[in-house]
């Protein structure tokens, strides 16, 4: 399915849970990766598709890689709509939820319909999807947390800059609790063939 150029995009923040910019019913099928007839990079035929670029700000625009406005690069892009977190590289720095301005076909009355999402990559850091960067919409090894109450914990970045001081390491990922480390001080979700993260405290 292509994209039309009339397509929109807007930043979905993530902490540990992915909760997308307009919230849309799953409709039980996984994401799967969009197939394009144009080649990765003939900016404007598709709208962000792998290897095209954007810019950054309440609106995400389309430009040339090679524009100044460029800031991000689309490394996947995926189609459909999912409740569940997308399967994003691991090093990916944002996600955008991208839609296609068309009222007439509008599902809620919100005046576009969903298309997909793409996963993107600064074009210079910082990278915040890096390990210990403190952002980015997976938790991995080299993470570190802090408690955000409830018995639930937030990312935040290792050096300190963040807005919480980092209070846990994500050391290793493994399939279950019971294969953490006996230094294991906190189980981090991480999802993925090894959903569990063994964090030892700082």
């Amino acid at each position: 399915m292509r994209a039309l150029r009339s397509g929109v995009a807007c930043a979905v923040g993530l902490l540990l849970a992915l909760t997308g910019c307009q919230r849309a019913p799953d409709d039980g099928r996984p994401p799967r990766p969009v197939t394009y007839t144009s080649a990765p990079h003939d900016h404007g035929t598709v709208f962000l598709g792998p290897g095209d670029c954007s810019t950054r700000g309440k609106v995400f625009r389309e430009v040339p890689c090679t524009s100044e406005k460029a800031v991000a690069r689309v490394t996947t892009r995926y189609e459909g709509l999912t409740a569940a977190s997308p399967t994003c590289p691991a090093t990916t720095d944002f996600v955008l939820h991208v839609s296609e301005s068309r009222p007439a076909a509008d599902e809620d009355g919100d005046g576009s319909v969903p298309r997909g999402y793409a996963c993107m990559r600064n074009l210079e850091p910082p990278h915040p999807g890096d390990p210990g960067q403190g952002g980015g919409p997976h938790t991995v090894v080299g993470d570190c947390v802090s408690s955000s109450g409830g018995g639930r914990v937030r990312e935040t970045a290792c050096d300190g800059s963040g807005e919480r001081p980092p209070a846990f390491r994500v050391a290793s990922a493994v399939t279950s609790r019971d294969h953490c480390p006996s230094t294991t001080a906190l189980f981090v979700a991480l999802g993925g063939e090894r959903p569990v993260g063994c964090a030892r405290r700082l």
